[in-house]
């Protein structure tokens, strides 16, 4: 019935009012969001960056790099961007003159990929938290997107 339809709907909207909250889009306001229990006390956590880019597996780490952080990540920028050195020569002694970055993603299959030996490794890290990077700046998405133009891990 009606009635019993509109309880949890009420409970859900009560719950919802109680626990969002308007900011701007500013530090300030941003900076004033409590931060959850459960994180402050986290000793470990894992932050995983998986996609098109895990496929030359490459960063410029140890190679000059002059982009801060530099890493598997950051490889198409590296080497299409800022065309830096050791990028564009990587590139030219692994892959064809006319490759694309956009041709590693059929090699990304994650074919090796275990969850649940990640989850056993993480745990056994210590690690209270992980936060898998499913979206990056160059547009690859690990889910179907309506968005991301035939640039996702399912298409």
């Amino acid at each position: 019935s009606l009635d019993m339809l509109m309880i949890p709907i009420s409970v859900f909207l009560l719950a919802f009012s109680l626990v969002s909250a308007q900011y701007q889009p500013n530090w300030e306001s941003l900076d004033a969001r409590p931060l959850p229990e459960w994180y402050d006390q986290a000793k470990v956590g894992i932050i995983l960056h998986w996609g098109v880019y895990s496929v030359p597996s490459y960063g410029g780490y140890a190679k000059g790099s002059t982009h801060t952080g530099a890493s598997g990540e950051w490889f198409w920028w590296e080497w299409r961007g800022e065309q830096q050195k050791w990028a564009v020569e990587f590139m030219k002694e692994n892959y064809p003159e006319d490759f694309t970055y956009p041709d590693f993603a059929p090699s990304f299959t994650a074919e090796l990929f275990d969850p649940d030996e990640w989850a056993e490794l993480f745990q056994a890290a210590g690690a209270r938290y992980v936060a898998l990077t499913s979206k990056h700046h160059e547009g690859w998405t690990n889910w179907k997107s309506p968005t991301a133009w035939n640039w996702n891990s399912v298409e």
